[in-house]
């Protein structure tokens, strides 16, 4: 199991995936919102989402785990 990370702190303004979904490498799975701008966050990997670890709305860490994808 793989942990999509967050690359920088922000606000998490839109989750694109839900548990279950299957995913491709470089397929966007959150949008967070950092100083009016909106940056994607892709997986690193293909797979299925195992778990959403955020909401939206919900601010996040450099570092934080967003998403597990096995």
């Amino acid at each position: 199991m793989s942990g999509i990370v967050a690359n920088m702190a922000g606000s998490v303004w839109k989750v694109l995936v839900k548990t279950g979904d299957q995913v491709e490498e470089g397929q966007d799975v959150v949008i967070l919102e950092s100083m009016k701008m909106e940056i994607p966050i892709a997986a690193e990997t293909s797979g299925t989402v195992k778990d959403v670890k955020v909401n939206e709305g919900d601010f996040v860490n450099e570092g934080d785990v967003l998403v597990e994808v096995e």
